[in-house]
């Protein structure tokens, strides 16, 4: 059996939580600043996170939602969201955080299935809080500007968890096919992973990067937030991606590297804005969550003078299983495998192949996630019973360990790097009076790479309009299809499965 190993040694096992590990590293520097509101400029600096931390921690646990809890987040990105992050780990609980443009009948989903009691979520977010929380067992909502109020008495230690059993964080993914399940992290999974990373990006003491990766997806978290705090770094947070203020901040602040999805790379290759910011400090660009494609890399590289590069990774690796080296980067690829993590390339029959050879990446490591929340089923799907866990993806190893992602046997659809799992849309389509059958594939896309296409068979007299007024009132923007088209009859298998390969070739012939 051929497995393919990491080219660095492997990185020892610390028996800390996460929140452990970020204090650790900012009670090195505590009045360094190190996270920066980015619309109001407001900064803080360590000792003032880890005051807000055990605080919040304290005041949590005061009000009966400390060890043994689950706590629930929707924000975009602040420092608010790190001391609540944080502040939850501290106190013993778990916490699941949820997508802010969610509608209220997908964050009720989320709070039902992850058992959340309290909720924090920013103002503006309030109402879709209070709807989405209605008929679940959460019972208490927290306005993030106002949490001042939750705050306590300091907590002054960690609460005792497990580190290998305890779930402390509950993302939502899709996995490799069906609707979004919670994936179950450990504090073990976050600090390892932290760690295999600093083993392979570089990160500069007291560098500054933008963070517009969400806080709430496994890469905003678990790269952007913790690794850079914990490796030193200093995060401007961005509640969504806004090019002129990012060309700006890069500017103001000389950003030397910049933590990136494919729409990025692109605008930054192609926008014109770009030519009116010195944005010359930058000298490293990293892709991930979705593939970027050599061509696009390239022109990236072109544009902005930056060595231009790749992560792979996915919610249930917790995420990081591969990243580029800065002085071996090979445009296309996605790095070399981080350490303590194996690999192998398996055909069809479940055979282990060589070189070069494609077939479906899997991989075993203390980054692999511990399960899907209230779903066995489908973890026994994604982890085998040697522990390999199945990506769905289609790949392949050169002679030099640089791993290539070829295509995707998973469902899955990637709108500028977040999930959209064909199902639940499909689900939802099929709520509304008159959709008779309906089915949905992912199309390319210049802008997202790739955006739903939905295929529906239709009862006479049904409108198109009427059937896109229901997704919009069901679904979060980047889930809603952005064609249908009416068929006579959705193509299926003799056992009932959709076969999206025929209405994929059918785009194609026209």
């Amino acid at each position: 059996m051929t497995i393919f190993t990491s080219p660095l040694p492997d990185v020892a096992i610390r028996d800390v939580t996460i929140t452990q590990a970020l204090f650790a590293a900012l009670e090195k520097a505590p009045a360094r600043v190190v996270l920066i509101d980015g619309p109001t400029g407001k900064a803080w600096t360590g000792a003032e996170v880890i005051a807000g931390v055990k605080a919040l921690a304290g005041g949590l646990s005061a009000r009966g939602f400390g060890a043994g809890h689950r706590v629930a987040l929707m924000s975009p990105n602040s420092p608010e969201f790190a001391v609540i992050f944080h502040a939850v780990g501290w106190a013993g609980g778990t916490l699941t955080t949820l997508n802010p443009t969610y509608t209220a009948a997908e964050v009720r989903h989320q709070l039902t299935d992850s058992g959340a009691e309290v909720l924090f979520t920013i103002a503006a977010f309030e109402a879709t809080a209070r709807d989405g929380m209605a008929g679940t067992n959460c019972r208490e909502l927290v306005i993030i500007e106002a949490m001042e109020a939750w705050q306590g008495p300091a907590l002054p230690a960690q609460v005792p968890v497990d580190l290998d059993a305890h779930v402390f964080v509950l993302p939502y993914s899709s996995g490799t096919t069906g609707l979004p399940k919670g994936v179950m992290l450990s504090h073990r999974n976050l600090v390892v992973n932290v760690d295999q990373g600093l083993a392979v990006i570089k990160i500069l003491p007291d560098e500054t990067l933008v963070a517009f990766l969400p806080f709430f997806h496994i890469y905003g978290m678990n790269v952007m937030l913790n690794t850079h705090l914990i490796a030193g770094a200093r995060l401007i947070c961005m509640p969504r991606f806004d090019l002129p203020a990012f060309l700006g901040f890069v500017q103001d602040h000389r950003v030397r590297m910049v933590m990136a999805v494919p729409p990025v790379a692109n605008a930054l290759a192609k926008h014109p804005l770009v030519d009116s910011y010195d944005i010359s400090s930058l000298k490293v660009f990293v892709s991930a969550a979705a593939p970027l494609g050599a061509e696009l890399s390239n022109a990236c590289g072109a544009r902005t003078g930056a060595m231009t590069m790749q992560g792979y990774g996915m919610t249930e690796l917790s995420p990081i299983s591969h990243f580029s080296n800065e002085e071996r980067a090979v445009a296309g690829a996605v790095g070399f495998t981080v350490p303590n993590t194996l690999c192998k390339i398996v055909d069809a029959g479940g055979q282990a192949l060589g070189v070069d050879a494609e077939g479906e990446l899997c991989i075993k490591g203390p980054q692999v996630m511990m399960g899907y929340l209230n779903n066995p089923e489908a973890t026994a799907r994604t982890i085998d019973a040697e522990g390999w866990l199945h990506t769905g993806d289609i790949a392949c190893f050169d002679a030099s360990g640089q791993l290539f992602i070829r295509d995707r046997l998973k469902e899955l659809i990637k709108v500028k790097g977040f999930q959209v799992a064909p199902a639940e849309v499909e689900a939802v389509l099929q709520t509304y009076p008159g959709v008779l059958d309906a089915a949905v594939i992912g199309v390319p896309d210049d802008e997202a790479g790739e955006v739903p296409m939905a295929f529906v068979v239709l009862a006479a007299g049904v409108d198109l309009g009427g059937v896109a007024a229901h997704l919009a009132a069901e679904l979060s923007p980047y889930k809603q299809p952005k064609h249908i088209e009416v068929i006579d009859a959705i193509p299926k298998s003799a056992s009932g499965k959709i076969l999206r390969r025929l209405l994929k070739d059918g785009l194609a012939a026209k």
